[in-house]
């Protein structure tokens, strides 16, 4: 009943056509704007890897210290393959530094394997959005398995037969699917641009000169914006789905 007099209210203001074609539109420029946004974290971080932070202390070795003065000897730190693959496991208390990251003393480096740390920080402190956002995980998880599966089926079922109400529920389990990524990917800004703000006040107090600090505070600056461009990305595609969910109810 909400469901559906949601979707009349909705059909009543709003043409869903336009709705889609202005999603559909939008998709180039941040398509755009995510691959500058990638190619940016790239390049600032090459940029200032060669900056060494003058301590002569590795970002493992750096990590390992700010773990340790915060109570988290039970964060494992490890070495992984690839580049910028960094990454923070709360469930298994394991923190991975790249080969690009680990062994480096550049100020890039450091800042990279801080942030990571800083999520380390907030899984200990219970940081709100950090919590949320490990909560849905598994939503998330669910989501990319049957999302699209769903959705066609629906839309299959919608056109083929529409006075079969089988597409339309099938459509709506996909658009509350897609909400809960959508979700995730806007718990996940908050969560990273604090994890960074938690690395920038450490290592600006403990280990980098203030245009150290600033350099790193650039690298991390640069890989926010990739988080920016998928919340924006996923947001423009929640439009679409929704949109052509209308669409169908339209022509029943």
């Amino acid at each position: 009943m909400v469901i559906a007099t949601f979707s009349e209210w909705w059909a009543a203001n709003f043409d869903a056509y336009s709705l889609y074609l202005i999603a559909a539109l939008l998709i180039l420029p941040v398509l755009i704007f995510s691959v500058i946004a990638s190619i940016k974290v790239n390049t600032t971080f090459s940029k200032y890897a060669q900056m060494n932070s003058q301590t002569g202390k590795t970002a493992a070795l750096i990590a390992r210290e700010i773990l340790d003065s915060h109570g988290l000897q039970n964060v494992t730190i490890r070495k992984i393959p690839g580049h910028l693959t960094d990454n923070y496991n709360p469930s298994t208390h394991v923190l991975s530094l790249s080969e690009s990251v680990f062994g480096s003393t550049g100020v890039s480096a450091i800042g990279v394997a801080c942030h990571e740390v800083g999520h380390a920080i907030q899984h200990d402190k219970k940081y709100l959005f950090s919590t949320l956002r490990i909560k849905l995980v598994p939503l998330l998880n669910f989501s990319n398995r049957l999302l699209w599966p769903l959705f066609i089926l629906g839309y299959f079922f919608g056109f083929m037969y529409s006075a079969n109400p089988i597409g339309q529920v099938f459509m709506w389990i996909g658009v509350i699917l897609f909400g809960g990524s959508l979700l995730f990917s806007l718990v996940t800004l908050p969560t990273e641009f604090d994890a960074s703000r938690r690395a920038q006040r450490i290592l600006k107090e403990q280990y980098l000169s203030p245009e150290a600090a600033a350099c790193s505070r650039k690298v991390l600056s640069a890989a926010a914006m990739t988080y920016v461009a998928s919340f924006m990305m996923a947001s423009l595609q929640f439009l679409r789905i929704l949109a052509l969910l209308l669409m169908s109810r339209r022509r029943d």
